[in-house]
This record gives C-alpha cells, structure tokens and sequence, in this order.
C-alpha cells in the first residue's frame, strides 16, 4: 500500500514538472511516506529527520512527512522534528498538490484544506512505461482493531473506491504494458461500495467478478491478478469460487493467520478460530489444486503459554506456508495490547520466533524441492542482479525463477520448467516463449 501511495504521490511531482534529485542531500524536496504499524519504522523517521535537521542548517529545502507517522502525531511531529515543513496525514493525501503549489510559490498555505472529511483519494495511475507489474488500491482503512494493530488509529475507517475509477485504472495499466496487476487494502475481503444510482452494493466477490472482465477486455494485456490483504474473517467461500472460476487470478493466496492458538486468537481480537482457518486452507486447496499460500505470524503476543507458542507450529506443520512474515510482539502505545499483562519476556521471544523460522524455511525447502521438474508459466521481471545475462521471473505461485535470456523480453509471459534450486529460487535452462 505504502508503494501505491508513493507511487501516487510522486507521480503529482512529476506532472508539475519535478524531477528527481540524486540524493537527499541535494533536494529542494524531500518527501518521507512514513509507516506506523511497528515503532522501529518511527525511530529510522526520526533519526532521518536529525540527518536533514543538520543539512538544513547549510541550506533550504522542504521536508514533507506523509503517511501514517503523520497521521498519528499530526502537528506534534514537529515539534519533535523542527525540520519537518509540512505534515499530511492519510487522509489528507489530496492536499499535496496545494502543498506542492505552496512551496512553488512561496505562498503561505491555507490549514483549512487539512480540515477534510476522509476520502478514498489517489492517482489514477500507479505505473510509469516500462513497468510491467503494478499495484491498484482499493480501499484504505480498517474496521477490525486487532488488539496489536495501530492502523485503524492512523488510517482511520475503511473506505472502498468506486469500481468505476478501478477498472478505469485497470484500462489505463493495460495501455501502458502493464501484465499483472494487485489488488490493495488493509483488509480486501472487506470492499463494499454502494451504488445508489442502480440500487445495488458490490462486494469483494463482485468486485473480482469487474476485474476479471475488464482484464479480459484487454485482450491479453493484463493475464495475471492478484490481492493483498485477506484476513480470514471476511475472505468468502463466494470470494474463493470467484477466484478458482476466472483463471486471470493467480494460484496464490496470502492469508495472514498470526496464530494458532484460539486463546491468542481471541485476545489480539482476530474474530475467528484456528479451526475456521483451517478450513478456509481446506476450501481453497480444493478449490484450486497447487495453489501456494503465505502468512503473518505474531511471536510472544501477552500471556502467549508455551502451549499456545507449541499451536503455532502445529498449524504450520498442518498448513505448509511456501513462505511466512514472522515477527515477534513488541508493546505499540496506542494499541489495546499496550497495556496487557503478562508480557513474555524478550529472550523467549526470540527462542520461539528462532524456532518458527527454521520450521518455516524447512517448509519452504520441502515445498520448493517437490517442485523440480514442473513446468510452469512465469512473467519475465527484469534482469538478474548477479548476471547481465539471466533473468528473473515470477511464477503465479510467486515462485522466484531465474533464466538465461535477452532483456528484451522483459515483460513477456514465458513457459519454462523448474530445473534446479539454489537456495530460494530456482534455475531453468531456458524460457520458452507463449503464444497467446
């Protein structure tokens, strides 16, 4: 989400005429699109934000800090950072031209333009020529309040965008060579938009349903899609069905478990057991046969038992991630989890992160290896950082691949079959190219 917004941000300079800087130290504007979601993102801000406190000080130039950091703080920010020129929140993302405009000028800007009721604001377009994987937001925000979460507090409630500004992204993607596209929010399953002009609300599954059929209308353009966020509450069996009947949609499904114990479960406030879980894994496994899957998972979250850390690895041994997000519980002021009891100290919680972690790459070993020898269909991403003369490629499992080939074949589909596997990603002796 947060490259989505850059991208967005970024791209309003662009069409006034900015360019980019080679380096920060020798920019009139500095642009920092902050993260709030763990505290070490907010301390790097900080120590950045001392780096161009002294540069200031040999010249001038503007620092903007956008984001959820911006959210959280609001004008506090500043005091805490004098550096920082202006602070726009998430909600306050259609302002920038104003601020841009402001800093043109040299005019002063008018406060009341912050004062803006929450809306669903980006560019229309997220990808520049040349590009050949983009994001498409959604929705922003989060109803859920998971009890370790600080984005509900800083992107405040969820709002869906109209499904007509997204397919009118998808068309847009599409004429500049764009091949897969994904799906953003905080939470996908949850996109609701209600259409008072015929009367009717589109859902997630709905939604899929639009973008399979626009990326049809590409006529090939765009063959791949994909979707961040699920969490487990809100992903359907219809959204599931939607998913294994378009074959646009790529087989891979990030769903983010963060545990496996229903009594951990119940006190982050996940609102769903280890058992419905389960059962979702079950439903898309047999739904779309060979699909991978991905997940979050949150270590040593307040009065996490021993048993409860040993249900963890029970449901990986269950599931078999291809790969996971792990990460162990650190208190976030502003969070309901902040002021629970029972915290686990910070040596057992990097025991028991340590030993999900060789448990996760045993798996994905295991996955991996019982891969050699398919064939499959990658999208060619671009060139090696190790070989001028090798390609990197992705398949719809998200599978990492790397080929001999031309660079100019960056951005074509390609078949080719799994041969070797050195370390996370495979080798293939050669990319065969697809007529379609």
């Amino acid at each position: 989400m947060n490259a989505a917004e850059s991208a967005a941000l970024a791209l309003v300079l662009k069409e006034r005429g900015w360019t980019g800087a080679d380096s920060a130290e020798t920019a009139d504007l500095v642009l920092i699109n902050t993260c709030s979601v763990r505290a070490t993102a907010e301390t790097r801000v900080f120590g950045r934000l001392a780096l161009y406190a002294a540069e200031k000080k040999k010249r001038q130039f503007t620092v903007v800090v956008a984001g959820c950091m911006a959210s959280r703080l609001g004008d506090a920010l500043k005091k805490k950072a004098p550096a920082v020129d202006y602070v726009m929140g998430t909600d306050a993302r259609a302002t920038f031209p104003l601020i841009v405009e402001a800093i043109e000028t040299g005019a002063a800007l008018d406060r009341g333009a912050f004062n803006e009721k929450p809306a669903f604001s980006f560019s229309s377009f997220h990808a520049e020529t040349g590009v050949f994987r983009s994001f498409v937001p959604i929705m922003h925000g989060c109803n859920n309040f998971c009890a370790y979460c600080i984005v509900p507090y800083v992107r405040g409630r969820e709002i869906s965008r109209d499904p007509a500004s997204i397919l009118g992204e998808i068309r847009l993607l599409a004429e500049k060579g764009v091949r897969e596209i994904t799906l953003l929010g905080q939470n996908v399953n949850s996109y609701l938009w209600k259409d008072g002009a015929r009367r009717r609300t589109i859902d997630f599954p709905a939604l899929l349903e639009m973008v399979a059929d626009e990326a049809e209308h590409t006529q090939g353009k765009i063959q791949w899609v994909r979707f961040l966020s699920s969490h487990p509450k809100d992903l359907s069996s219809k959204a599931i069905a939607v998913m294994a009947e378009r074959r646009v949609y790529c087989r891979h499904l990030h769903l983010c478990v963060q545990h496996g114990s229903n009594t951990v479960l119940a006190a982050m406030n996940r609102a769903y057991t280890r058992e419905r879980y389960l059962d979702l894994v079950a439903e898309a496994r047999e739904a779309m046969p060979g699909i991978s899957l991905s997940t979050d998972l949150l270590i040593g979250f307040p009065g996490e038992r021993e048993e409860d850390f040993e249900e963890i690895l029970t449901l990986m041994e269950q599931v078999k991630f291809l790969y996971s997000y792990m990460y162990h519980y650190n208190p976030r002021e502003g969070t309901a989890a902040y002021s629970l009891p029972d915290r686990v100290p910070d040596t057992i919680k990097q025991k028991r992160l340590a030993k999900v972690i060789a448990l996760q790459k045993q798996h994905t070993v295991e996955l991996l290896t019982a891969r050699i020898g398919a064939d499959a269909t990658v999208l060619i991403e671009g060139i090696s950082r190790k070989s001028k003369d090798e390609l990197v490629c992705r398949t719809e499992r998200d599978e990492m691949v790397v080929v001999p080939g031309d660079p100019s074949r960056i951005g074509e589909f390609a078949g080719l079959t799994l041969s070797v596997l050195r370390g996370n990603t495979f080798r293939a002796k050669e990319a065969r190219t697809l007529l379609r």
